[in-house]
């Protein structure tokens, strides 16, 4: 192809550098999509620049209103939930701000489960608190307690399937419904489900997310974890179905001056395609080290979803288990170590450990572990939890058996029957 320079000087300058006229050919396609950084987003003239919506998609005007990249993967995310619209921020717990700070304002209340994430109570307790919006604690495991809870203030509802730490599953649907006759927005933190244990916009499996679907109206989901898939990127998204309720937390979010790295969104496209595969991987192996839990006297009480006889196992049953045996449950679980061990031995336990990693979050290649204080960490003790030490697993994708090996010799060292 002749290239025309004649415009430019005949000796290279930076200024030609810059303005260098050479583009591209288009049509190119490939594997992985392409990645657009920008800040600064050209317009062929003033009239464009004046003419250009970026609310809807239509165009581009400044890099935090949108990339070809993060557009691609906000339809993407939006697919993988059954949602229409999404909006990326920089992790999972900004994407629970966001819901926040978009649909709450003074004299407002907010309603959170007592198992909630806690960054999202502590978010409550702090920065809501000091903007005068009040927020109170709900029984996870009691709809009719989340019902009698909702006053004319209340407006917004957090949910979360399975519940933080615990792992109870509540009656997601039935909450929903309890939303729904009392008019609140209800928000629920599906980073668990990732779009692929049950669908948050289709909670009955009889449609494809359409009006008539019984459906949360907010879906926060940390894509740092299984939509990763690496450990190394924090982000999150917020995904919709109603184009006015999407639009004033679009707005909100212009206003918060929030957005993602380029190269952080091609990440998570490349790993996007594998999270089905990635899912049902840690979801077995996480089976594997459960029943094995099962077997071990130090087990006082096993919290995984798909167990029967763990907190909620029948509303996961009815959600993420229509035909039975298909259901899937994510690569998350915790144990109640038996009260006859003190907090040290099951730190030890912890520290003895080869393979898991003591680390926060999910979702990667590696497993993990961490014990908590359950105690701490709730308005009262649950009723439905026995008494002891909790310590919470996210299973990797190292080999089952290599995982309850280094369970077994850490068990045996630290963790000994008298």
């Amino acid at each position: 192809m002749q290239k025309d320079h004649s415009n430019f000087p005949a000796v290279p300058s930076v200024t030609g550098l810059i303005h260098h006229p050479y583009i591209p050919p288009a049509g190119f396609e490939a594997p992985q999509p392409g990645v657009f950084k920008a800040s600064t987003v050209y317009f062929p003239t003033v009239a464009a620049m004046r003419q250009r919506e970026w609310k809807d998609k239509s165009a581009y005007t400044y890099g935090l209103h949108g990339t070809p990249t993060t557009y691609l993967l906000e339809e993407r995310l939006s697919a993988l939930e059954g949602g229409l619209q999404c909006m990326l921020v920089p992790s999972g717990l900004a994407a629970l701000a966001l819901v926040a700070l978009a649909v709450l304002k003074t004299g407002d209340e907010v309603l959170i489960p007592d198992n909630a994430y806690g960054p999202n109570k502590a978010l409550a307790d702090g920065e809501l608190r000091h903007f005068g919006i009040t927020h109170r604690f709900y029984d996870p495991m009691d709809p009719d307690d989340l019902s009698r809870q909702i006053t004319p203030s209340t407006r917004l509802v957090w949910l979360e399937a399975p519940g933080s730490v615990s792992m109870e599953f509540p009656d997601l649907p039935e909450m929903v419904r309890h939303c729904r006759e009392r008019g609140v927005l209800c928000a629920l933190d599906n980073t668990w489900g990732a779009g692929l244990a049950f669908k948050p916009f289709d909670l009955l499996g009889d449609g494809a997310g359409g009006q008539g679907s019984l459906a949360v109206d907010i879906s926060a989901h940390a894509l740092t974890k299984y939509p990763s898939g690496g450990g190394d990127v924090l982000m999150g998204s917020v995904i919709t179905r109603d184009a006015a309720l999407h639009l004033q937390i679009k707005l909100c979010h212009m206003r918060l001056g929030l957005g993602v790295a380029a190269n952080d969104a091609e990440t998570v496209l490349r790993s996007l395609p594998s999270i089905g595969l990635r899912y049902a991987a840690h979801d077995q192996t996480a089976r594997a080290l459960a029943a094995w839990w099962q077997t071990q006297p130090q087990c006082a009480q096993l919290m995984h979803p798909a167990f029967e006889g763990a907190p909620g196992h029948a509303h996961w049953q009815a959600l993420c288990d229509r035909e039975p045996g298909t259901g899937l449950a994510a690569g998350l679980f915790s144990v109640m170590i038996d009260a006859r061990f003190s907090q040290a031995q099951v730190d030890a336990f912890c520290d003895g450990l080869k393979l898991f990693k003591i680390g926060y979050s999910w979702g990667g290649p590696v497993s993990l572990v961490v014990p908590y204080d359950i105690a701490a960490m709730r308005q009262a003790w649950p009723g439905h939890l026995k008494s002891g030490t909790l310590v919470r697993f996210s299973t990797g994708l190292e080999s089952a058996q290599d995982l309850i090996l280094d369970l077994h010799q850490a068990v045996q060292a630290h963790l000994p029957m008298a």
